[in-house]
């Protein structure tokens, strides 16, 4: 799997690619900007772009312009964005694309190698990851919310997880649990917030985290 970093710290961008290649990927492109970052996927035509949100010259919000600039001319290419900060704001905005292959990932996770490469992988494939810090504060702001406080304690860590882009499997494997009892926990959180079902995972995903946010 072919990936490209942007992240304007040398240092960081060195033991990032360092991580991906022992954890078998292939970095094909390194650069500290979103120019570098466009000519990289213009060249290289990864499977994955890994972007850091602020940049120069602004380092305000390059990294989410240049994740909807790729996901316009190059669809098949996923964009991971890595943060300093949670922003759940930052988040749905870069969501907000519905085609799915999109994640927003804390760089304190780069430290893990295996949810790192977790992460890649599942964007890869089309999928969507969220940061559990977001999905976390977006749980607390709706805790006081009448829809989610029916939720049951188990309902609430199987929402958590459909909101951080988890598809049923992932979800079983996590609390080791069936397929079968999670599809049932599944229909009944979406029945009790009052969102429709949806086979998407993204589409799922942009709808909790949708209604998370307004609570």
């Amino acid at each position: 799997m072919r990936i490209v970093i942007a992240e304007d710290g040398g240092l960081f961008r060195t033991a990032l690619a360092r991580l991906l290649n022992e954890a078998g990927f292939e970095v094909v492109g390194a650069v500290g900007d979103a120019e570098s970052l466009a000519v990289a996927i213009d060249e290289a035509v990864p499977d994955v772009a890994i972007v850091d949100i602020r940049m120069p010259p602004t380092f305000t919000d390059e990294g989410i312009r240049a994740a909807e600039r790729i996901r316009a001319t190059r669809v098949r290419t996923g964009v991971l964005v890595l943060t300093q900060s949670a922003d759940s704001g930052h988040a749905i905005r870069l969501l907000a694309d519905a085609s799915g292959g999109i994640g927003y990932l804390l760089k304190d996770r780069v430290a893990d190698v295996d949810e790192l490469a977790d992460a890649v992988r599942r964007v890869a494939a089309g999928g969507t990851v969220v940061d559990p810090t977001v999905v976390a504060d977006l749980l607390g702001r709706a805790r006081a919310r009448e829809r989610v406080d029916a939720l049951t304690a188990r309902e609430r860590e199987v929402l958590a997880l459909m909101a951080e882009g988890r598809s049923n499997l992932g979800i079983s494997e996590r609390l080791v649990v069936t397929e079968k009892t999670v599809e049932t926990h599944v229909a009944s959180i979406l029945g009790k917030l009052g969102l429709e079902a949806d086979t998407g995972d993204h589409r799922r995903v942009l709808a909790v985290l949708a209604h998370l946010r307004a609570g």
